[in-house]
């Protein structure tokens, strides 16, 4: 709670309450106490609005947020209560206690990875945060598993461009080597190619419906321009659009083409992987690449890099091990 000094020489302190801001004012700095007393008399004129289910808060905080959520994200809170306990859902709200919060937290841990319980646990904190802001939660979630990004390699991207080359599929799968996403890949139009340029600006995402629409990128970071080969960019205005089917399909596709061709199961996402590692292993200053493949968070990008030098290293001790042994044995 903090007390702020208005330009007309006023007091005013404000408070969230069941997702909204309510307000005080004092002619002169107030003591702690005047404070509390004028925030309760302004929160006792507030009608009530009878019980409420967790369930049902986290519905109403979806509707109060709709406008500035994206609408994954929004799609997201709408179907995180049916991944919850039921018997979670059903509680009162005002009666969730931290004691309820560690039992949801043990349940879910039973059936869930590390990250997906701090995942629902960060949906569940935001909810409790904005209907019950007096409430602190000391949760001891599952630790963190410490997972290394899969980077495809040189060889298994080259089989399946060659594979797809000449397909619906060879467009959207080049373009993911060069750091752009699935999302915006499919957002993309010939209209956002300028020569060999490409703005990337919006994305394709599913709403709450299941709706494929159009919004902006992800973050910030995620609207930027990237160069790809001039002869793809004439590809791309000589058929008219990008990809016109349903994104989903390009996953599904790509899994098919790798068991067919005898390689380790990857996701599209993963040649965003490939791409940084290609990009570190020519050298490209780990910042830049960071901007072009639109990462806002370096987590990532450092792991990739890591294995990158990693597998570099190793090259060099086998070729160092080679002379030699060349030069004992020889």
């Amino acid at each position: 709670m903090k007390i702020e000094k208005l330009p007309s020489g006023s007091y005013r302190v404000r408070k969230m309450y069941q997702g909204k801001t309510y307000s005080v004012t004092f002619n002169a700095k107030p003591t702690q106490k005047a404070v509390l007393q004028a925030l309760s008399q302004a929160l006792d004129k507030i009608p009530t609005a009878g019980p409420m289910t967790f369930g049902q808060a986290a519905a109403e905080y979806v509707s109060m947020k709709r406008n500035v959520l994206s609408p994954k994200t929004v799609k997201e809170y709408t179907e995180m209560p049916r991944r919850l306990p039921e018997w979670f859902v059903a509680l009162d709200i005002s009666n969730i206690t931290q004691v309820e919060i560690n039992k949801m937290v043990n349940e879910l841990a039973a059936s869930r990875a590390p990250k997906t319980v701090r995942n629902y646990h960060g949906v569940v904190s935001a909810i409790l945060g904005t209907f019950r802001p007096e409430m602190k939660l000391y949760t001891k979630l599952p630790a963190k598993i410490k997972s290394e990004p899969y980077t495809p390699s040189q060889e298994d991207v080259r089989k399946i461009l060659e594979d797809v080359h000449g397909t619906e599929w060879e467009i959207p799968i080049t373009l993911a080597c060069y750091g752009m996403r699935r999302s915006e890949i499919c957002a993309l139009t010939p209209e956002d190619i300028d020569g060999d340029v490409v703005h990337i600006n919006k994305a394709l995402v599913q709403n709450e419906r299941k709706e494929w629409v159009i919004k902006t990128t992800k973050t910030t970071d995620s609207t930027r321009d990237i160069i790809i080969p001039m002869d793809l960019a004439d590809k791309i205005r000589k058929q008219g659009y990008v990809f016109r089917f349903s994104p989903n399909r390009i996953n599904k596709k790509l899994q098919s083409v790798e068991q067919r061709l005898g390689i380790p199961n990857f996701s599209l996402h993963k040649l965003r992987h490939y791409f940084a590692s290609q990009m570190s292993a020519i050298g490209v200053p780990e910042a830049d690449v960071l901007r072009m493949g639109g990462w806002r968070s370096d987590h990532v990008m450092k792991s990739v890099y890591r294995h990158s030098m990693m597998d570099r290293d190793v090259q060099a001790k086998r070729a160092a091990a080679a002379k030699l042994q060349e030069t004992l044995f020889s």
